[in-house]
């Protein structure tokens, strides 16, 4: 299967090793800054039959992949990904999957119209922790959901941002927790049930004077199903990353997941006793070099295989806008000081600029 990355930053080494590892034929990548694919090059002994562009038009149109990787600075996730599937693409989006509600259907209207498979690169779905809770929820081990609670406590310093001007601004980014929180945000939701009531929120920049964005950012959630949530993210914990953890709360069960990136079980209680607590802890729990884990791998496998047998990925595009749509929920509470009702229409990151001025 050909496949072309375009974008060559910070995440996109996670790409190419998942791409390798699932034997795709890389044919090209792309990305505006030379420097960045010369050194991915280097890193994976590309070779010279994996062709560097810098317009992705021009590599679309000579290479015709069938697969293509988006992992430019978010405000140009959406537009990319529409161009691509005019030139009959399918896509992984790495999160989040645009910045707007409208982009978000765009997408998915067009990829059903054109018959393409579209992922949202929440890979932390693939975690083996991540999957063994799924399971849980699936067999309805914990019966009634209580609540459930995601907490991203992280550190981002100016280093971080001057890397890439795009960080932290409201037309290509977003703050904490559009970029760092989202991955967690989506397993909140989706554990819980997926369909919101309402939200309240409230975030602030505390920290971060140079970044026009949120750095804390705290949400009550109310599912339909009576179960509630609870978000707290943040950018701002000295001296470095402390946690990513999910809480689950049931009436018959309670699970902790932890680490760098929700990939250690800390806690699992079931009153099923269907298996030993401290097996699992001990079995299902992964140390992954960064925050990013090992997901992409298992992600490029699962969409290689929807293409393949015309299903849906595992991670589709409504995931990705269902992820998007709590976000947005979230800077709009805390907007207009309001509770947001679901489903959320016609919201963009660009509504809050001037937010923290």
């Amino acid at each position: 299967m050909r496949y072309a990355l375009i974008g060559c930053g910070r995440i996109s080494p996670n790409h190419i090793a998942a791409a390798q590892a699932n034997q795709l034929e890389i044919v090209a990548v792309c990305d505006l800054d030379k420097r960045n694919m010369r050194d991915k090059e280097l890193k994976f002994e590309l070779g010279e039959s994996v062709h560097q562009y810098t317009d992705y038009f021009e590599m679309l149109q000579k290479e015709k992949p069938e697969l293509v990787a988006i992992a430019t600075e978010s405000g140009k996730h959406a537009k990319i990904a529409l161009d691509c599937m005019d030139y009959g693409c399918n896509l992984i989006i790495e999160k989040p999957i645009a910045l707007s509600i409208e982009d978000a259907d765009q997408i998915i209207e067009k990829a059903d119209r054109l018959h393409l498979k579209v992922c949202a690169c929440h890979q932390n779905r693939f975690n083996k922790s991540i999957k063994k809770i799924r399971e849980a929820v699936e067999k309805n081990r914990f019966g009634r959901m209580f609540y459930g609670t995601a907490h991203v406590r992280w550190c981002r310093d100016h280093e971080y941002y001057d890397r890439a001007n795009w960080r932290g601004t409201w037309e290509q980014d977003g703050g904490a927790l559009m970029n760092q929180c989202i991955h967690n945000i989506d397993l909140l939701r989706w554990m819980m049930g997926d369909e919101v009531e309402e939200v309240v929120g409230m975030t602030d920049r505390l920290h971060h004077d140079y970044i026009e964005a949120e750095d804390l950012g705290i949400a009550l959630i109310k599912f339909k199903n009576g179960s509630y949530g609870i978000v707290e993210g943040t950018t701002n914990v000295y001296p470095k990353n402390l946690e990513e953890t999910l809480y689950l709360f049931g009436e018959k069960g309670t699970v902790k997941a932890g680490g760098q990136s929700v990939n250690v079980i800390e806690e699992w209680r079931f009153s099923d006793m269907l298996d030993d607590p401290e097996e699992i802890k001990r079995q299902f729990h992964e140390n992954p070099p960064n925050v990013y884990g090992y997901g992409h791998t298992p992600l490029y496998a699962d969409v290689i295989d929807a293409i393949k047998n015309d299903r849906k990925p595992y991670v589709d595009a409504e995931a990705g806008k269902r992820a998007l749509e709590l976000v947005l929920a979230i800077y709009k509470s805390s907007s207009e000081k309001s509770i947001v009702k679901f489903p959320l229409e016609n919201c963009t990151t660009t509504d809050f600029k001037g937010k923290f001025e």
